[in-house]
């Protein structure tokens, strides 16, 4: 196997690795919050001001959570994975 191989290789663990532990924190966040709405119906109910309860505040915060976790993945896919696609063309390292 060449070292370009290798590094491809390598390169793809790294990503495969980073997308399941952000699509494992993803499915924890929205696993927690579909078990709190099946089972947890009045705590979602409470308000906490006056036209917000916390089940809206919770609801959003998975969607800002998906977000976050987009921008995790683009920060490392333009620093890491790019650079290194970039040096592997360039080198075959």
């Amino acid at each position: 196997m060449s070292e370009k191989q290798r590094a491809i290789e390598a390169l793809a663990a790294a990503q495969w690795k980073l997308a399941l532990r952000l699509t494992a924190v993803m499915l924890a966040v929205y696993f927690a919050f579909i078990l709190l709405v099946a089972w947890a119906k009045p705590l979602l109910g409470r308000q906490l001001v006056p036209g917000l309860s916390l089940g809206i505040l919770l609801g959003a915060l998975v969607i800002v959570t998906a977000w976050v976790l987009i921008g995790i993945y683009v920060r490392w896919a333009n620093s890491h994975y790019d650079e290194t696609v970039t040096r592997i063309r360039e080198t075959g390292r």
